[in-house]
């Protein structure tokens, strides 16, 4: 764990005191160093390309790319870049027309390649697209991260190499499901390695946040996380990237303030292109927004945040992110509240559903039959909570998932579950019911979230903690609750469940911690939900003690 704590403690020291840089500064997109054969021209644009690629900016990377290639013709590495725009790592696979684009961009580049360097990167990401009618998605990443690592010994002192090694084995680190987090550490050591050269290196901050955004990693973060929105503050996804590790910690101010200052980047954006409707920036940066004020008790704030989703009729991109946001936002909304009737009944507006095509993304169509089967299985209905659970269950069969790319089958089965042990709970299944959740809340511990999602629409172990409070077992409900708040901290309802399970299993201290933290957390709130209120009464209590 060494490596990662130089890690944090070498960001931490750059916040305070930035090392000088005198190498081509891409105008808000961070400080960056690569010496390539293009003229001069096409090197600024080269170098723009590359900080767009660093904060996962993919489009403007290809466009800024395409021309430095049109400036200069000889400048091959312009289109390595443009190959290295439609892969993109810890996102969904490239679709068949990104892989063609890419097979182009590299066959291309290596007509013009001027330099050995150029053409050992261009062979290195050649690894990825080469055979990709054949090899699964899994194969040719691993093949790239191989290739990658001798890219990075070759030339040791190439900065670049060494971030997108980082990058590569960060990304075969989702595949692998380590839970020592080996290929993580390495890649944290690399980066910490270009840090202390390089504090605004944008890739160096994004690269540590997704590296590190798990549970047992996430403090690790905080510096880069504190810094990175600052190094590229012309883009979007640079705003509201730190915001993963704030809602890791349950920093809930400063994830609002993430995406806040994200989605006003993403409208800035389209303003800029000329473009109407919403981007899938800001779709993303609002389910965590939404999120966010949910735990602080802002309820009329996340109303907003659905209202603006209702309004909006068209983005830029209808991608998975939009798909999650569209669909998750009304759900957390309902489900988060105990709204049970409203999530019974919860239709998507047609203007939401048009925002991205659910039959590509049946996974969100399932939060929306998970709502409806928690809200009809709460509110005793249990004739339509088993007409939705059919449907949760066909949507999770219905799921085919290529190698190496991420299990969605996985939550949907969790919220299945969920649905199945609330159902048994409202047919009088009590035990059912408890030995149905337990077996959830251990499967959804073991099952990684996607970074497009802020955390599960309802978290497992917290709706054990639930079930167990309301059959009047507290003890047994405060020790989910706490193993809850360890995966995700700070959230309003797990802090409730401690605080309550807590005061009537008679520990009158432990109480007061978690009823004191989560007047805290809501203390910008109007206080009108009833466990602020209760928060708020226990602490002013103790007060007049």
């Amino acid at each position: 764990m060494n490596a990662l704590l130089a890690v944090t403690s070498a960001l931490a020291l750059a916040v305070a005191d930035p090392a000088p840089e005198h190498h081509h500064h891409s105008p808000q997109l961070g400080t960056l160093s690569f010496d390539t054969t293009c003229s001069p021209a096409a090197q600024a644009l080269f170098m723009e390309g590359l900080g767009w690629l660093h904060s996962f900016e993919y489009e403007d990377a290809q466009r800024s790319f395409s021309k430095a290639a049109q400036t200069d013709s000889g400048c091959a590495i312009a289109h390595w870049g443009e190959a290295m725009s439609y892969y993109h790592p810890l996102w969904v696979p490239p679709t068949a027309a990104e892989l063609e684009k890419g097979r182009i961009a590299i066959t291309a580049a290596k007509a013009a390649a001027k330099s050995q360097r150029e053409q050992d990167y261009l062979a290195a990401v050649d690894a990825f697209y080469r055979d990709s009618e054949r090899l699964d998605h899994k194969t040719r990443a691993l093949a790239y991260t191989e290739a990658m690592k001798q890219l990075h010994e070759r030339y040791p002192e190439d900065r670049e190499a060494g971030v997108f090694y980082a990058l590569s084995l960060i990304a075969a680190g989702t595949m692998a499901k380590d839970p020592a987090f080996t290929k993580e550490k390495q890649a944290a050591a690399i980066l910490n390695a270009v840090l202390k050269e390089n504090p605004d290196h944008p890739g160096v901050a994004h690269y540590l946040i997704h590296g590190f955004d798990y549970p047992p990693l996430a403090e690790m973060a905080l510096p880069a996380a504190r810094r990175y929105a600052s190094i590229a503050p012309a883009s979007a996804h640079a705003q509201h990237m730190p915001s993963h590790i704030f809602t890791r910690l349950g920093l809930w101010d400063e994830a609002i303030k993430s995406n806040l200052a994200s989605e006003a980047a993403a409208r800035g954006m389209m303003k800029a292109k000329g473009l109407t409707g919403a981007s899938r920036e800001q779709l993303h940066a609002m389910d965590y927004l939404a999120y966010a004020y949910l735990q602080t008790g802002r309820d009329k704030e996340a109303q907003q945040v659905l209202a603006e989703l209702n309004a909006i009729d068209r983005v830029d991109e209808p991608v998975f992110s939009v798909a999650y946001a569209a669909t998750a936002i009304p759900a957390r909304l309902v489900l988060e509240r105990r709204n049970w009737k409203a999530a019974a009944s919860l239709q998507l507006p047609e203007n939401v559903r048009t925002l991205a095509p659910l039959e590509k993304f049946r996974w969100g169509e399932a939060h929306v039959h998970f709502a409806r089967a928690i809200g009809a299985a709460r509110s005793g209905n249990q004739a339509l909570a088993r007409q939705e659970l059919a449907l949760l269950r066909a949507v999770e069969q219905s799921l085919t998932i290529p190698p190496g790319t991420y299990d969605w089958r996985k939550p949907v089965a969790v919220e299945r579950q969920i649905a199945e042990a609330w159902i048994a709970r409202g047919e009088g299944r009590s035990e059912d019911a408890v030995r149905i959740m337990r077996a959830v809340a251990d499967l959804d511990d073991a099952t990684e979230k996607h970074p497009v999602t802020p955390g599960s629409v309802l978290p497992a172990r917290e709706q054990l903690g639930e079930l167990l409070l309301e059959l009047g077992r507290p003890g047994e409900a405060f020790v989910e609750y706490e193993l809850s708040l360890k995966r995700a901290p700070r959230r309003l309802a797990g802090l409730y469940g401690a605080a309550r399970s807590a005061e009537l299993s008679g520990k009158k201290s432990v109480a007061a911690h978690y009823f004191a933290e989560l007047a805290q957390v809501t203390s910008a709130s109007d206080g009108a939900l009833p466990e602020v209120k209760q928060a708020r009464s226990f602490a002013a209590d103790l007060a007049g003690r």
